[in-house]
């Protein structure tokens, strides 16, 4: 606390002399707060109830259809509440919403470990996916976007850190706590572990904007389009650079863009084909002779590479154009696409695991920043909402497509010939999408 307060004693970090004072910025804070919210995001991710799945279908005794479709329905709730969620948090700001998500989080998972039926499967499974997948992850994205700016793709990388390592720990933590203690407890450990670790130091330590503390994004003065400024020119800095409201899009003005809709298509298409090609894995490598093992040791290093990428995909997010990179990452789903419908060779299985894995990693730094990029701070929760539905709801879907091919047609390829256009379409489109300039 008193490193926030220190740092607003001097707005832009220059002292009464002209030299910059090197206090601690905030933003760190911020950063880490944010790392922390996508790491406990676990309660409403696949990941992690994959490791509750069967224990709580066995005691409630629920068919799997019945489990699944449950589960399908509350991630439509999701995806249909997470603009909500964007417009609350860019009214209120994280200093109000994300504690009172995680103490929501938390008050869900614990009426998750007193489910007894279908109907409490339902009514559970929405709010912690609601507030674990859709609400407190945008919460945590939207901190980053309001402390960092010039770094605002690798600060954002390395908030994704905390839901790399979410992905790879707490599925092997559940199955312990399963496995020693029951489902029951285990939900009962996630609802303790996410309101201790983010209501009270949520209150304590957040704040919305540097401008709240007197400072600037990324801890630094503002940089004149020029270059770098001369000593009189920082020492005449002393208001913090908020972005001017004319520079910001409503959600009603973005729609209207065509630029929008060019960059929607790649998270629409990596929630579709990128979803449908996980969750049929096994079935898709088992076509070309590999084994279960093998197929999901693949996940594995899909998601390794994916969170070590995750730095080299911020500092690009940071240097090259958006369009670019995401055009990149679609030309690498329809790559893997290829790959998986075809496999000359078995080897080349490991090439398909780095291609998603980069694309994955692509798609979570530069997907991400490019709606506050494009159109500006004071309405990103609510435009970044939308697009976050768009891929929930692709997510949502990706599965069917492929399960409808084999069981009509006895094989995965007429689905995974249409998987392969979709990337293609979205690299074309998005490559297209120049920075939006108001209409006067």
């Amino acid at each position: 606390m008193a490193a926030l307060v220190s740092s607003s004693s001097c707005p832009n970090g220059i002292n009464s002399k002209g030299k910059r004072n090197r206090r601690y910025f905030p933003g760190w804070t911020m950063l880490g707060i944010a790392a922390a919210g996508q790491f406990m995001s676990a309660p409403g991710q696949s990941y992690s109830i994959a490791a509750l799945k069967d224990p709580m279908r066995d005691t409630l005794r629920v068919s799997e259809t019945d489990f699944s479709l449950a589960y399908g329905f509350a991630t439509l709730v999701s995806a249909a509440l997470v603009p909500v969620f964007g417009r609350l948090v860019d009214r209120f700001g994280a200093r109000v919403m994300l504690p009172l998500i995680a103490a929501a989080l938390g008050a869900a998972c614990f009426q998750m470990a007193q489910a007894e039926s279908l109907f409490d499967l339902y009514f559970g499974f929405s709010f912690v996916r609601s507030l674990g997948q859709g609400a407190l992850f945008l919460v945590s994205v939207w901190l980053v976007g309001e402390w960092f700016e010039r770094r605002r793709g690798m600060a954002t990388a390395v908030a994704g850190i905390g839901g790399g390592l979410s992905v790879m720990t707490v599925p092997i933590v559940n199955n312990i706590l399963v496995e020693s203690y029951g489902w029951q407890t285990t939900w009962m450990v996630m609802a303790v572990a996410v309101s201790g670790t983010l209501v009270v130091p949520g209150i304590l330590l957040i704040r919305d904007r540097p401008e709240d503390l007197g400072l600037h994004p990324d801890g630094g003065e503002a940089k004149s389009s020029a270059g770098l400024q001369s000593d009189s020119e920082q020492t005449s800095l002393i208001k913090p650079a908020i972005t001017a409201l004319e520079d910001s899009w409503s959600v009603d003005e973005a729609v209207r863009d065509s630029t929008f809709w060019k960059l929607l298509s790649v998270p629409a298409t990596a929630g579709l084909v990128g979803t449908g090609l996980v969750f049929h894995q096994v079935a898709l490598f088992d076509q070309h002779g590999l084994s279960a093992q093998e197929a999901l040791g693949l996940l594995s290093i899909q998601a390794m590479f994916a969170t070590a990428m995750s730095f080299p995909a911020g500092y690009l997010t940071d240097r090259v154009p958006s369009r670019y990179l995401l055009c990149a990452a679609m030309i690498m789903l329809a790559a893997a696409t290829i790959l998986v419908t075809t496999l000359p060779l078995q080897w080349m299985a490991l090439a398909y695991a780095l291609l998603m894995g980069l694309h994955g990693s692509i798609v979570r730094s530069t997907a991400t920043v490019v709606w506050i990029n494009y159109y500006g701070r004071t309405h990103q929760g609510a435009i970044r909402g939308v697009a976050w539905a768009v891929m929930i709801l692709g997510a949502a879907l990706g599965p069917f497509p492929l399960a409808y091919s084999i069981d009509a047609v006895g094989s995965y390829a007429p689905a995974l010939y249409g998987f392969l256009i979709l990337p293609l379409l979205a690299g074309i489109a998005v490559w297209t999408a120049t920075p939006p300039v108001r209409q006067r």
